[in-house]
């Protein structure tokens, strides 16, 4: 909605709890000598000429309609200080990173604004325009005193440019860096300014899906939310493609770090993270590694030790990882209230299904239906701020250039709007196609222990090379843009994630394998107190058991988030369309039960373990505890 420069919390980045994505452009110093600012470029609306026929508008860059052929790939250099561009003097540059330049700027009527200029490797894309133009005739439905105001815009120039108020103020995360966590007044009046904020976008048909700290500024007590718009259509032109989901540890929801649809519920999960940190003073789930903190999001392991206990359980519930079970906006408000007035926030009751959880643009009967845009999830570059300009944006209550909020607002046929497929987000979860892959592991692990411990292993070394590879492709595109290079890149390098994917997996099996010899003995043990006789598990079912637990630890436990979307990946690339999908799942299906009918007739009988027993002349029952009978 609007490109607003805001400070960004240094001491966050220099931990380096970013995704990728972050490119730092001046640390802090531990003296405070030296300030980290980032900017953030979100946008709500073009301002255009009255498509309707009722004349230009005054005071603006008429946005064109489309053009049959764009600008040369040779894009324009970007323009220098004091030059104009359109209508506008650009006074001063404020920031810059991979995606563009922000100056501060002269309107025509002497008012101050921001301009953002992208560099040459985006505009030169005639793709990246068009979903640009699509963008802002979406976001001019916009309107909200809590969402920074978007002025103008020229998309189809050699230079393509956005035009947006300048609105004065600091990052969320810097002000409770300086002062300190909030108290309940402030929490409250930040947690419905946000709320006012997403209602007014999600009315639009839109999904934020970067709500954090750094992209809330506040001005006074109140918020304005920032970070959406160009910058995510700017990045979509580059990353779509690859899927990977870019943002910030610790302030993604699990439905983005899992890949799954992206719902309006990921940004209600967004603003429950972003009022913890204001109410503890921390990140939500911590720091550390990335792997590490995206682990604590997907099972929902909150760190709220600094949270007032009074409103603690509330925002706990808030961040569960199911979306049907967190409390919806109105519950978290009503409780805010309770524990602005000096009470204690209850328990919210949990609930099989929320509005919340609708995709966006179902309920738009006024407009063409709207889609969730994929690569929103990948957040705006952090750029460098010159100190000795003013980096705040003016009143963000100046007056809407497009008039009359009720004008009609052309826009292009349906069909038309959703941007190339993201083979991740939104995307389906194939979790029946997984189902059927667990069940072939489990049954030959009940006939072939040693056969299916090879092959579950290598399947995850093999989904998280995937999973890096992917990544890499990502963050070097993030940083250089699309190359001819990048094939031969991912090609040569490709072995080394391998190598990476498979230390990976032996150190996370660990803990698996001894949870499920744990399992395996004690099914043994209650098997052999139901029919007595002698306890060993070289048997069928303890086998069977042991590989179930294990493998349901190695898909949830510690550094699984590799593994499930490696695994999700893999499946979709491999077995695509339906017909293919469902034979391949009845193949699966019918080896599976091929062997649990033979593991239940030969439930006495010990397991077969070759390869070893074969070649190394060794018998592994050797190694197998005899557990005591009855």
């Amino acid at each position: 909605m609007v490109p607003a420069p805001v400070a960004g919390a240094g001491a966050r980045r220099a931990m380096g709890t970013a995704v990728a994505q972050e490119v730092p452009v001046a640390r802090a110093s531990l003296h405070g000598a030296v300030r980290d600012v980032s900017y953030r470029g979100c946008m709500t609306a073009d301002r255009r000429s009255d498509l309707s026929g009722r004349g230009a508008m005054t005071g603006g860059h008429r946005l064109p309609p489309a053009r049959s052929s764009y600008v040369s790939q040779q894009t324009a250099a970007l323009p220098v200080a004091h030059e104009m561009l359109g209508s506008y003097r650009l006074l001063g540059k404020l920031g810059e990173g991979g995606m563009g330049v922000v100056y501060k700027g002269m309107d025509p009527a002497g008012e101050i604004v921001a301009v953002k200029v992208l560099r040459p490797h985006i505009a030169h894309d005639p793709s990246a325009r068009e979903r640009l133009r699509r963008e802002v005739s979406t976001l001019v439905r916009v309107r909200s005193p809590y969402v920074a105001a978007f002025l103008d815009a020229d998309v189809d120039g050699e230079r393509p440019y956005i035009v947006t108020s300048f609105v004065p103020g600091a990052a969320l995360d810097d002000v409770v860096e300086d002062a300190g966590r909030f108290g309940a007044p402030r929490l409250v009046r930040l947690g419905h300014g946000l709320a006012e904020a997403l209602s007014a976008i999600h009315a639009a048909g839109i999904v934020h899906r970067d709500l954090k700290p750094g992209n809330v500024l506040m001005v006074g007590d109140d918020p304005v939310l920032i970070d959406f718009g160009i910058a995510h259509v700017a990045d979509d032109a580059r990353l779509t493609s690859t899927g990977l989901v870019m943002g910030t540890p610790g302030y993604l929801s699990p439905e983005i770090v899992e890949g799954e649809e992206v719902t309006q519920a990921t940004d209600w999960w967004g603003w429950a993270a972003t009022l913890a940190y204001a109410a503890s003073g921390e990140p939500p789930f911590g720091r550390g590694p990335m792997p590490v903190i995206l682990d604590r999001v997907t099972r929902g392991q909150s760190d709220l030790r600094g949270v007032d206990e009074r409103i603690r359980p509330l925002l706990r519930a808030a961040l569960t990882p199911d979306p049907a079970a967190r409390p919806t906006a109105a519950e978290v408000l009503a409780e805010l209230k309770v524990y602005a007035g000096g009470g204690h926030t209850g328990h919210i009751p949990v609930r099989s299904s929320r509005p919340a959880t609708q995709v966006i643009g179902a309920a738009l009967p006024s407009a063409p239906p709207v889609h969730a845009q994929p690569s929103s999830a990948y957040p705006t570059e952090q750029l460098a701020v010159d100190h000795g300009r003013n980096t705040g944006y003016g009143p963000s209550g100046r007056p809407n250039p497009l008039g009359d909020d009720d004008r009609p607002v052309p826009s292009m046929p349906p069909g038309r709007y959703a941007p190339p497929a993201d083979p991740r987000i939104g995307q389906p979860t194939r979790t029946g196609t997984l189902g059927a892959l667990l069940a072939v592991a489990v049954g030959l692990s009940a006939l072939w222990p040693i056969v299916g411990c090879i092959a579950v292993i290598g399947w995850a070394v093999i989904a998280r090379w995937c999973d890096r590879t992917v990544t890499s492709m990502v963050v070097r595109r993030f940083h250089q843009g699309p190359r001819r290079s990048d094939t031969f890149v991912a090609t040569v390098v490709s072995p080394w994630h391998g190598v990476v994917a498979f230390l990976a997996t032996v150190l996370t099996v660990l803990i698996p394998a001894f949870v499920g010899a744990c399992a395996a003995a004690a099914v043994a043990l209650a098997v052999s107190m139901s029919r007595g006789g002698q306890t060993s598990i070289d048997r069928p079912a303890p086998v069977a058991a042991g590989m179930v637990i294990a493998i349901l630890v190695m898909w949830w436990g510690p550094g699984a988030t590799s593994l499930r979307r490696g695994s999700r990946s893999v499946v979709r690339g491999v077995v695509r369309g339906q017909p293919l999908t469902q034979i391949m799942v009845g193949v699966m299906i019918a080896i599976a039960a091929l062997c649990g009918v033979w593991a239940l007739t030969h439930l006495t009988s010990s397991v077969n373990w070759w390869p070893i027993d074969i070649h190394s002349g060794m018998s592994i029952n050797s190694f197998l505890p005899s557990l005591p009978g009855r």
